[in-house]
């Protein structure tokens, strides 16, 4: 990071740079300096407007409507020194427009999100941001080109046109460091390199055990925590944490000093690690960041190529043999909440043998009967519920008295502000990314149509017979049943945020009646929100940081349960 940028940041609040009232327009110029790195530039080219300076513009920037607000537009082949225009026509969020913005004073940035060009093993071109260690964060990305927070007055009936610079250039992320808990892998997976037509690579942060360098001989279970990119392992601290530490408000969990009670989790974690009675074992957590998002759901998709098996059949082995894995199906085992809820049940569905138990909290929608609040088989539309004489907005996002923030039709239009052709790297766009059958152009085929909300039915089914883990399970249930009994664990608030647990009604209704029995688990947490693990203890904002010691100890019953005879269930239980 530029001196220049630190120092900027530092002064944000009191010292931005001022347009004067002479330079109102309803016209933005966005240009890239003749210094830029790169001659040209493919990408999306992101304007920010906040109304006020409390952080930087870009960091205020999300889908709910008291939101920054944003435009987007392509740029293809934009050379240094030139610029690019966004003016009245082009789509925002949650204005739509420019011109509906009311006169008055803003603090405005862009950013440009670089894209690379991939040729695809079918044979298709893409353009889409590479990973290059920030998890698919269009604010962090290295290589991303982006402007000095500016001050303007700003009225849309004035012509003109507001000149911004994208001067600064993220750097470059560092590989994190070794230490005597947490290591780390990299693995260059023939299989996605094959797909993407350049080096792919998997990396996993693990934690080992205590003394794991005093025991070569010990072979280890292996847990691996999916979830959203890590950039290395998380809630792990041999240091206790800093009283003198600033307070830092949470406004999800309404809690003061909330980065206070994470630190010491954290330490309280380290302290549980090492101590007689905790078994040894290996927990890993993966970076699978992609040029769609900051996890690939762990499964093979069209788009993103072969995802779970680089994972399950190139990662896995890479670690055990690395760090002393016993390296058999029954010492694997899965957990994760919301995406890393999906992507744990997700995995030991399609991989039904390679894994002994999948701990899902809050998953992502596993039944698309209840895709969030859209039935895509049987609803025609995705944002509103129309009846003979009106319509209403589907909601997206509630608090636990059920007071709703956000809608489908405003989530959506924000993603595609962001990026066209599921290149947002949000939420909507890397379901689809993962789940849609490949377009013509290359790109993921729209589940619906990205302004009207209409449902392509075609593409419905698709997602239904390759990723309705709710429906594969009931599909498959003959061969599946017999190979899962046991491993199914669901666990999510009966009043979480996204509605996620009406998948899961739906799910417990087939699971519970399914023969054989499936002999799991299915818990809810009263009005609890997302995303309840399982633990009736405490609350989401304590229990979301103890996954770990959570699932070990149920981890260790499926090991009791269901090893197989002559299994090593010694070697690992050193003190």
């Amino acid at each position: 990071m530029t001196t220049k940028r630190i120092l900027l940041k530092s002064l944000f609040v009191t010292s931005l740079l001022t347009i004067t009232a002479q330079s109102q327009a309803e016209i933005f110029e966005l240009n890239l300096p003749k210094t830029a790195p790169e001659e040209v530039y493919d990408g999306r080219m992101i304007l920010v407007l906040a109304s006020n300076n409390e952080k930087l513009p870009i960091n205020q920037v999300s889908a709910d409507f008291d939101a920054a607000q944003i435009f987007g537009v392509n740029v293809d082949g934009l050379q240094r020194g030139k610029s690019v225009e966004i003016g009245a026509s082009v789509l925002g969020f949650p204005t739509r427009s420019l011109s509906e913005i009311p006169a008055g004073e803003y603090y405005v940035q862009a950013v440009l999100h670089k894209y690379e060009t991939f040729n695809l093993s079918n044979g298709k071109t893409v353009k889409l941001p590479a990973a290059r260690g920030a998890g698919q964060n269009w604010r962090k990305e290295p290589g991303n080109l982006l402007s000095e927070p500016l001050k303007i007055n700003f009225d849309p009936a004035n012509q003109g046109t507001i000149k911004i610079e994208l001067s600064d250039v993220n750097p470059t992320i560092e590989e994190p460091v070794d230490s005597e808990f947490i290591r780390h892998i990299k693995i260059k997976s023939k299989l996605l390199s094959d797909f993407w037509g350049t080096d792919v690579f998997l990396r996993a942060h693990v934690l080992v055990p205590r003394d794991f360098d005093k025991h070569p001989e010990s072979r280890f279970p292996l847990s691996i925590f999916h979830g959203h990119f890590p950039a290395d392992f998380g809630g792990f601290s041999e240091t206790p944490p800093d009283p003198n530490e600033e307070c830092v408000y949470s406004k999800r969990f309404d809690l003061d000093c909330y980065n206070k009670i994470e630190a010491q989790e954290s330490y309280d974690f380290y302290k549980y690690w090492i101590a007689e009675d905790t078994p040894r074992m290996l927990i890993a957590e993966i970076d699978h960041s992609n040029p769609y998002y900051d996890d690939s759901y762990a499964v093979n998709s069209e788009n993103l190529g072969p995802y779970g098996d680089a994972i399950t059949y190139e990662l896995i082995p890479a670690i055990e043999k690395e760090f002393n894995g016993i390296g058999e199906g029954w010492a694997r085992f899965l957990y994760g909440g919301s995406t890393g809820g999906w992507e744990a049940l997700g995995v030991q569905v399609k991989y039904p043998e390679e894994y002994n138990g999948a701990f899902a909290a809050c998953p992502d929608p596993i039944d698309f009967r209840q895709f969030m609040t859209v039935n895509l088989y049987e609803d025609e539309n995705a944002y509103y519920r129309k009846g003979p004489f009106s319509s209403i907005e589907r909601p997206s996002h509630r608090n636990y008295l059920g007071h709703i923030s956000r809608y489908m039709e405003m989530e959506n239009r924000w993603e595609l502000v962001l990026g066209d052709k599921s290149r947002s790297g949000q939420q909507w766009d890397i379901w689809e990314a993962v789940f849609s059958p490949n377009g013509a152009d290359g790109y993921p085929q729209r589940i619906w149509d990205k302004t009207t909300g209409q449902i392509n039915k075609d593409v419905a089914l698709h997602w239904r017979d390759n990723y309705d883990l709710r429906y594969i399970m009931e599909r498959d249930w003959a061969e599946l049943g017999p190979k899962l009994k046991g491993k199914i664990h669901l666990y999510t608030g009966d009043m979480d945020n996204y509605y996620l647990n009406n998948a899961v009604y739906l799910t417990e209704k087939f699971l519970e009646n399914a023969q054989p029995a499936y002999e799991g688990v299915v818990d809810y947490g009263d009005r609890d929100e997302h995303c309840w693990n399982g633990d009736h203890e405490n609350s989401n904002a304590i229990s979301r940081l103890r996954y770990n010691t959570f699932y070990v100890p149920q981890i260790l019953k499926r090991i009791k349960d269901a090893a197989p005879q002559g299994a090593d269930l010694k070697s690992w239980k050193y003190k």
